[in-house]
């Protein structure tokens, strides 16, 4: 964990409440506080059991739980809560060498609402219970009273992905509806989010929240492990089955069943969040050292006609929103393309390892819009770039909606990609307007006469002039700069391809230039 981790949770609502005594209040008590292995007969569970317990709070009006917390843990500091660590000796199924372990978070600092956790084995769920003895507490932070049942703040999975005598943190669920994985040789970077409501809205952004998780229990021979999860907001309540599979990449499949408490009509599936800071397209007239700072450099899109969008990021002046209205969406995704540690000079950091994370929808999503928002930011330790899904008609009050979808987190996503893609884009200034150069690569690039294409660039306002395409050996592709002349508009939204007759070979650039 990092600061950007743990800072961006101070934008979280004190309106997410803890799970409650509605379902684990009754097991609570058979549970053995100084152990952490689950106790107790257990209760029943099954595929239905979160999606009926979603189903039961949408009826209910919401009701936000108590977030106290004993003084010692309070007021905790960043570094003070850094200095609260599970005892990895000490991680569920570590003793029976099962092929994933379980370590918990602990309540603290900005994570304060409670999240209950149950482990699911042979058809029943028996609570996790807390116990301060699970965690080392340095660095003169007290621990709590052991009769204070304090729960739990999130939990992270290890399993051996680098190496097989080693296991690796691959997945963390902690604060609000946030989660996050890596694939192998990677570190964390982008976030995705079980639901988000009413996002870059001026009114406010909801921040719904997991409530409750049931992991079950892998068996000795399996490669993935299962989350079932409860979330719940005053919009809305749901329930959702996460199949996690470590590796290269990470690949989760998720299985969403919402039910709203009013009718939404703000908000957003399989939501991605990052951070952009700076990078050759927009230095944003920041004095550092490094080329680049960023968790993903840009938003992909293959849309229901098979056409692949790459949009650059940016860091604005401003709050900026950008909406790709399409129909059956067959994917999108936050991007890390540049992998070279000279793209960024970062030794701590190492933002060249930070994963592309890809939403493959499964089934037909029907019509709505991929929306990306991009918020200002002056620090990197702010995630400020977010993307969704939003169905085109609200989803009702009483309903039941059911999205199912993969999230693969990778160096790259698995759809095939057209014969040219576009790489690093570069912004300065020139002549009569801005001057823009972007890279052209692809493996079947090198097979391909360049004097038999051409570039298609064209812009909403101002004027396009200097258009060249021409080889780049240094990258083994191609190069296509242009001038944007804005002629006293101070927005355009530019569009680039490259074409053979009129057959498209390349993606589709997409990029919004503001004055």
């Amino acid at each position: 964990m990092h600061r950007r981790q743990v800072v961006k949770a101070a934008a979280f609502f004190p309106l997410m409440g803890a799970f409650g005594a509605s379902f684990f209040g009754g097991l609570a008590a058979q549970a053995q506080a100084q152990t952490p292995s689950p106790a107790g007969e257990g209760t029943p569970f099954d595929a239905s059991t979160v999606r009926q317990l979603a189903r039961e709070r949408a009826a209910k009006p919401y009701k936000a739980g108590d977030q106290k917390l004993p003084s010692q843990l309070d007021k905790l500091s960043y570094d003070d809560y850094r200095n609260i660590r599970f005892n990895p000796d000490k991680a569920l199924w570590r003793a029976e060498k099962l092929p994933f372990q379980l370590q918990m978070f602990h309540r603290g600092f900005l994570f304060r609402d409670r999240v209950d956790i149950a482990i699911v084995a042979d058809g029943k769920a028996r609570p996790l219970p807390y116990s301060p003895d699970l965690f080392n507490f340095e660095h003169n932070v007290a621990a709590p009273d052991p009769k204070d049942n304090l729960g739990f703040s999130g939990f992270r999975l290890h399993a051996p992905m680098n190496r097989p005598d080693y296991f690796d943190e691959v997945a963390a669920f902690q604060g609000a509806s946030y989660f996050r994985a890596i694939g192998k040789g990677q570190v964390y970077g982008s976030s995705a989010r079980g639901l988000s409501v009413k996002t870059g809205d001026p009114g406010g952004e909801e921040f719904p929240l997991f409530v409750a998780y049931w992991i079950e229990q892998p068996r000795p021979d399996t490669d993935s492990v299962v989350v079932h999860a409860l979330l719940d907001s005053p919009s809305a309540a749901a329930a959702f089955r996460f199949t996690i599979r470590p590796g290269d990449p990470t690949a989760m499949t998720v299985e969403m069943t919402l039910y709203p408490r009013a009718d939404m009509d703000q908000a957003g599936i399989a939501t991605l969040t990052s951070m952009f800071f700076f990078a050759p397209n927009d230095h944003n007239d920041v004095d550092d050292f490094r080329p680049a700072v960023r968790d993903a450099e840009g938003l992909a899109i293959i849309n229901g006609r098979g056409e692949r969008l790459w949009r650059p990021l940016t860091n604005p002046k401003r709050l900026e929103v950008s909406q790709f209205v399409d129909s059956n969406l067959r994917g999108f995704g936050l991007m890390q393309r540049q992998r070279s540690f000279f793209d960024y000079q970062d030794l701590e950091a190492r933002y060249e390892k930070r994963p592309s994370v890809w939403v493959e929808p499964i089934g037909d999503w029907g019509e709505g819009a991929v929306h990306l928002i991009e918020i200002p930011t002056r620090e990197e330790v702010h995630d400020n770039v977010v993307t969704y899904w939003r169905p085109k008609e609200p989803l009702r009050k009483g309903g039941e909606y059911t999205f199912t979808y993969r999230l693969y987190w990778a160096w790259d996503h698995a759809e095939s990609a057209p014969p040219a893609r576009f790489g690093a884009t570069r912004s300065g200034a020139a002549s009569g307007g801005r001057l823009f150069v972007v890279d052209v690569v692809g493996d079947k690039l090198k097979d391909m006469d360049i004097g038999t294409v051409r570039a298609e660039v064209s812009t909403s306002a101002g004027a396009v002039k200097d258009v060249v395409l021409q080889p780049n050996p240094d990258i083994q592709g191609w190069r296509l700069s242009f001038v944007l002349d804005p002629q006293n508009t101070d927005l355009a939204e530019l569009r680039a391809q490259i074409l053979r007759d009129k057959d498209l070979v390349s993606e589709v650039w997409v990029y919004r230039w503001t004055a």
